[in-house]
């Protein structure tokens, strides 16, 4: 019976030994590997746009007075010269008929000084007066004429004061909210509405300092300028626009810089004020291209873990030229035919061996 025990002992402590030495493929951590090659592409860089009519302009009233008509609805199209609003202009029309009055009576003053100035002149001529009297009367004629400049000015005031009760579009659009009914007191610079004219539209959005300065140095013959539109419902525009310029300096705040493209807009599909995304193609040749997911950064440099053939990695160094969408532009540290770690690097450690899994059409 002691034989027994002592022969399923060594039975046992053998099966441990054997379990415990034996190499085990299957406890490698299995990660998906990629194998950069050289390739031209089209990479897509989505940026958060805001939409813009090329005109959108503020209706507002420029005297006070009472809203006596409205001529348009909200949502309505309308064309240059329109009739849109209207207000009361009683007051503005005895304030004109007042000005022309006073205008009159200035010239009539005007005509008495002449008329006395030239009586003058003939009685100097005789020498019956002295030669201080023609000059009161030549002053008290330029002070009657100045009168009748005021006068003038004040009525073409009155003139204008009156047309301003008439308003009329300033160009083809469509009319915006109307805040105010008929009947309303509305004072001077009161907002009646605005107006857009979206025929065409602008599409604004920022990029980053590095993506600008890549933008700029390209040959402007080889610049695409060309960029699509996805609306909010993530529904594609059917037209395509066309970068047209950027502004003048980059927000402190975010380091970026915006970009202006316009769309054409048949429809008027697009609103004044709507979002969407613009979508930018770049076309690269003969590229070096890895995904982001692939790169990580250690103090400012960037490195990728790199397979060697007995599927061991290691870090290593490089240098990517710029970032499109979620991909790399490698421009140096990679040749064609290395192998990276596509993806699951956070958990790996240098040296450390893997279970390779290939990567289709990457």
């Amino acid at each position: 019976m002691k034989y027994k025990w002592i022969w399923a002992a060594c039975i046992f402590i053998a099966g441990c030994s054997v379990k415990g030495n034996a190499p085990n493929e299957r406890s490698l951590p299995e990660l998906p590997i990629l194998q950069v090659s050289l390739k031209d592409t089209l990479l897509h860089q989505d940026y958060v746009a805001s939409i813009e009519a090329i005109k959108n302009v503020e209706i507002r009233t420029r005297v006070k007075g009472f809203l006596n008509k409205i001529y348009v609805d909200e949502g309505d199209i309308v064309k240059k010269g329109q009739p849109l609003f209207q207000l009361d202009e009683q007051e503005f029309e005895i304030a004109l008929s007042k000005a022309r009055a006073n205008t009159n009576h200035a010239r009539a003053e005007a005509k008495t000084a002449e008329v006395e100035m030239h009586r003058v002149r003939g009685l100097l001529a005789k020498q019956v007066v002295a030669a201080t009297e023609l000059d009161m009367a030549e002053a008290r004629l330029k002070a009657t004429e100045a009168k009748v400049e005021e006068a003038i000015a004040a009525q073409k005031k009155a003139e204008i004061n009156l047309s301003y009760t008439f308003i009329r579009s300033p160009f083809d659009g469509i009319i915006n909210r109307i805040p105010f009914k008929t009947g309303s007191v509305l004072d001077e610079g009161a907002l009646l509405t605005t107006i857009s004219d979206n025929h065409e539209v602008y599409a604004y959005f920022n990029v980053s300092e590095s993506e600008y300065l890549q933008y700029r140095k390209t040959d402007v013959n080889e610049r695409n300028t060309r960029v699509a539109l996805q609306l909010a419902d993530a529904s594609h525009y059917p037209f395509m626009g066309n970068i047209e310029t950027v502004e003048g300096e980059f927000d402190e705040s975010t380091g970026s810089i915006a970009f202006r493209a316009k769309f054409p807009n048949p429809s008027r599909l697009l609103k004044h004020g709507a979002s969407g995304k613009v979508r930018l193609t770049t076309e690269v040749h003969q590229a070096l291209i890895i995904p982001q997911k692939s790169v990580f950064e250690i103090q400012d440099k960037s490195y990728v873990f790199l397979v060697n053939p007995e599927n061991t990695v290691r870090m290593h160094a490089v240098r990517p030229q710029t970032r499109v969408a979620q991909y790399y532009i490698i421009e140096d540290g990679l040749k064609e035919g290395d192998r990276i770690v596509y993806e699951g690097i956070q958990n790996l450690r240098e040296g450390e061996r893997i279970q390779p899994m290939s990567l289709q059409n990457q």
